[in-house]
């Protein structure tokens, strides 16, 4: 029998400690802290940036709930910059520490870092001013172009605005299913959509299993980021909430709120109906459409951690928010920070999907192309990216052929890699793949594990995948003979295997015999009819073609929508008086939250 595999870099981490987790919701609320060595896998180092919005400054101190565990084994590709300790001060340590990954630090009252604000902007006015920094070249190309020439034998007739020259065909359609939506987990950015006050004696956050979101009507679809929500209506309008500190809601959250001192008040027992979140953000609420065509029809959003986009019926996108790198906000494109409302990204044209990882997205037109930007430090966008022009990575650029002449059918991101089923059911993957995640073994486990150019996923050629996600360092799929595939991390129980799975020919083994990696997909026993899965940080979810849905993984935010804050080993049945007897036939995941859709009553 052949040795079990052991993770690489042995003497670069340490055991996994058992995890622990606290005792009190508030202690809960506050940001899970993963204890991976912090390499080149590491995400953006997020600094939760100081709302100037929000005059409500809580004062009662949150403890962050720690994913523990020694450091992993795992060498991630990062750069040593992200992953080396800063000489920033205590407070900026602290706030560090309480990052999973790049995902943004959850918590009552998040504190945002006013030096982030300044860099960034804390209002539209200082976001022009960064805009217009970095637009200044292009600015004064418009200048001169649009000065009056002097020497000119006849003035040109001036061009017909786009907009009104000509009727651009429609090839998409819009969704129309309307379905009720469902939410679960910790809620205190604003993420659960449930307001900021108590409603019939329930507050908005902490939730421990699923309960209706009775704030937006007429759902059609759903996007999940890191901390904010995208939906489409079936009126074709965009509503959001969440996070709003990067512009990802679309639309000004300004709250002129009071201040309210919590130092007294237990959290557990207050009566105080008022969750001091800011309530612009953490309601539903339509985005900016002064700069957008009357005539425009939505038929997708995606969310990213910072960013949404959305695709019209006549295959144009148009986005807002921002990107980020490892070293922080890269921006929205080359001559824009941070985007505040919805605008055209005028490089693409045709595009019939769209699909967003943590701070990259996909888009397919109608010629099979696919394009990809954001941050690709990766490789989660095909390309080779240079130091000198990072900004490079902000314009959509086509990530060539794909191997085996196969036509796209559906796009799909991780946290940092990129997935293509084509028309024949065949996996294509590019990006990370540190832990597997994209079920190629090479190079797994070891400093620069990624792959960057598409390539066909040998180990899921026996398959015919109807559906697949992404989450941060594990991915899942279904079959079109309904069987669920998992693989990637193990120690969250993210791909919700049982022991007996693990063996020496398809697992990554710590120094303490401890299963670390699943190389190959493999099946779940025990569960089929699987039709659609999906993905948060470390935690996943699948749907029966019954519409009934299952959760797994880490939960210490409630986000398994089970009731619990231990971690969901297996697959198992959400199952309370809210959706008991509704079809689920929509499951999305962000950091520390779920949402499940499912059919009206009566149908």
């Amino acid at each position: 029998m052949a040795p079990k595999r052991a993770v690489a870099a042995a003497s670069e981490t340490a055991p996994p400690a058992k995890r622990t987790r606290t005792t009190t919701v508030t202690q809960r609320a506050a940001a899970v802290s993963k204890t991976v060595v912090e390499t080149k896998a590491a995400a953006p180092k997020k600094a939760v940036a100081a709302k100037k919005n929000t005059a409500t400054k809580v004062t009662k101190k949150t403890a962050a709930t720690k994913k523990a565990g020694a450091s992993k084994k795992i060498a991630a590709p990062a750069t040593k910059k992200a992953a080396e300790p800063s000489e920033a001060s205590d407070k900026e340590n602290e706030v560090e520490a309480a990052k999973v990954n790049g995902t943004k630090v959850n918590g009552a009252k998040r504190k945002r870092d006013q030096e982030q604000n300044e860099s960034v902007g804390d209002d539209v006015a200082s976001d022009a001013e960064v805009n217009d920094e970095r637009g200044g070249k292009r600015a004064k190309k418009d200048e001169a172009a649009s000065a009056p020439a002097k020497k000119r034998k006849a003035a040109a007739p001036k061009p017909a605005p786009k907009r009104a020259a000509r009727e651009l065909k429609a090839i998409n359609e819009p969704p129309s299913q309307v379905m009720d939506i469902f939410v679960f987990g910790e809620g205190t950015a604003g993420e659960l959509g449930l307001g900021s006050v108590k409603v019939d004696g329930k507050k908005p956050i902490d939730v421990k299993r699923p309960r209706l979101n009775t704030n937006v009507k007429g759902v059609v679809q759903v996007a999940c980021g890191g901390m904010h929500v995208a939906v489409l209506t079936n009126e074709n309008k965009i509503f959001t909430w969440g996070v709003n500190d990067q512009g990802a809601l679309g639309r000004d959250t300004t709250w002129d709120g009071g201040l309210r001192d919590v130092d007294d008040e237990d959290d557990e027992d207050s009566d105080d109906e008022d969750t001091g979140m800011n309530p612009k953000e953490s309601t539903p609420a339509e985005i900016d459409t002064s700069d957008i065509p009357e005539n425009t029809k939505w038929v997708q959003v995606v969310a990213s951690d910072s960013a949404t986009f959305a695709l019209t019926t006549t295959g144009q996108v148009y986005g807002w928010g921002t990107f980020r790198s490892n070293e922080g906000i890269l921006g929205f494109n080359k001559s824009v920070m941070v985007q505040r409302t919805p605008a055209l990204v005028p490089e693409i044209s045709k595009i019939k999907q769209l699909a967003a990882g943590l701070n990259h997205v996909l888009a397919l037109d109608e010629k099979n192309k696919i394009y990809a930007w954001g941050a690709g430090q990766q490789a989660q966008l095909a390309r080779r990216l240079l130091e000198r022009d990072d900004l490079a990575a902000l314009y959509p650029s086509g990530i060539g052929s794909l191997p085996g002449r196969a036509k796209a059918e559906k796009l799909a991101c991780g946290s940092y890699h990129s997935f293509v089923i084509d028309t024949k059911g065949r996996v294509i993957g590019w990006g990370l793949n540190n832990y597997a995640e994209l079920g190629v073994e090479d190079e797994a486990g070891q400093d620069g594990g990624y792959v960057m150019r598409p390539q066909l996923i040998k180990s899921l050629e026996q398959y015919e995948i109807a559906d697949i996600a992404g989450g941060e360092h594990h991915s899942l799929a279904c079959t079109k003979q309904g069987e669920l595939l998992t693989w990637g991390r193990i120690d969250g129980h993210q791909v919700g295997q049982p022991s007996e799975s693990f063996s020496e020919d398809n697992t990554i083994w710590d120094e303490r015999n401890k299963p670390r990696i699943l190389l190959v997909p493999t099946v779940v026993p025990d569960i089929k009819d699987v039709v659609r899965v999906a993905a948060g940080t470390d935690h996943s979810f699948a749907i029966t073609k019954e519409g009934k849905v299952y959760s797994w993984g880490f939960s210490a935010n409630y986000q398994t929508g089970q009731g619990t804050t231990d971690d969901i080993e297996s697959p198992s049945l959400i199952d309370n008086t809210a959706i008991r007897d509704r079809k689920i036939i929509f499951a999305g995941a962000g950091g520390q939250y779920g949402i499940v859709g499912a059919l009206p009553e009566g149908n």
